[in-house]
């Protein structure tokens, strides 16, 4: 009898360890097919050559230090430093004009009862439904006629006023705090911009920080509006700039795409304690 019930046991046991041995293998496997890429660009732009028809395989035969030297030092033709502080210029202004137009909308239409509130939310996700790249042409004209071809304060502009477009999530953030807070606020007089910067903000921490860290990564890797709009070199963003890089100068195409992502994740290492911290401060969330 003691052997029988020692069967169904051990057989639920070893289908345990299957099953956790078999997502470990595929959660590895995942790992492997995400990380190669990003393995290969670093190998490649240590490539002596340069070029990516030297490569033997995959991988290049030689190794060196050139290219990192050249990306900043050789900027006669490829600059690629005035590229960076354009895309930085770009991406910072957009993020910080972006960032509070999608907060002060969101706040907007979730604490504010008007007329034409649920038909402009309907509108909104119509809207979305379609690729932006539908309106480059209508932008491109209206550019022209604005005389901001070449033009940075352009790029911020496109990308500050389509920002309020997504303030469907950080709305869903503003409806979660309980409206006995804003009662209470203005049973003591406070007024609705007291209410917000001394009452809302300090409880978006989190989504402020979202809004912030999307807000900053699309115009830093967009490509197709920085070509539609920029045409001279010293203009380029670095996707743009770098996309116009040959292939014999691959390894410098990969250095600089390996240095694209380096104010991403110091400006994530840079927020994300706001993020957490703000999740448990402030007030407490019915």
């Amino acid at each position: 009898m003691r052997s029988y019930m020692k069967k169904p046991v051990g057989m639920l046991k070893f289908k345990k360890a299957a099953d956790v041995g078999l997502t470990y293998a595929l959660l590895i496997l995942v790992g492997i097919i995400f990380v190669f890429p990003c393995l290969w660009l670093v190998l490649a732009s240590f490539s002596k050559t340069g070029s990516l028809y030297s490569f033997d395989g995959f991988f290049p035969p030689d190794y060196s230090l050139d290219s990192f030297k050249t990306l900043f030092t050789d900027t006669a033709m490829y600059n690629y430093p005035q590229w960076f502080l354009n895309t930085l210029l770009v991406a910072s202004m957009s993020c910080i004009i972006g960032t509070l137009l999608v907060i002060l909308t969101a706040y907007t239409i979730s604490r504010f009862e008007f007329k034409a509130r649920k038909p402009l939310m309907k509108i909104t996700l119509v809207l979305g439904m379609f690729p932006s790249f539908m309106g480059m042409t209508a932008v491109y004209i209206l550019m022209t006629q604005f005389n901001m071809i070449n033009n940075h304060w352009g790029l911020i502009l496109i990308y500050s006023a389509g920002a309020p477009m997504g303030y469907l999530v950080q709305k869903g953030f503003f409806d979660t705090i309980p409206n006995s807070i804003y009662e209470a606020a203005r049973i003591d007089g406070a007024t609705n911009a007291r209410v917000f910067c001394k009452i809302t903000l300090p409880l978006s921490k989190p989504i402020i920080v979202y809004t912030a860290l999307t807000s900053f990564a699309w115009p830093w890797s967009d490509f197709i509006l920085p070509k539609l709009l920029l045409k001279e070199r010293d203009m380029y963003t670095t996707a743009v700039g770098l996309m116009s890089l040959p292939e014999t100068e691959f390894a410098r195409f990969a250095a600089g795409a390996i240095f694209i992502a380096v104010p991403i994740v110091v400006l994530y290492f840079c927020l994300i304690k706001y993020m957490i911290n703000g999740m448990t401060a402030g007030a407490v969330k019915q």
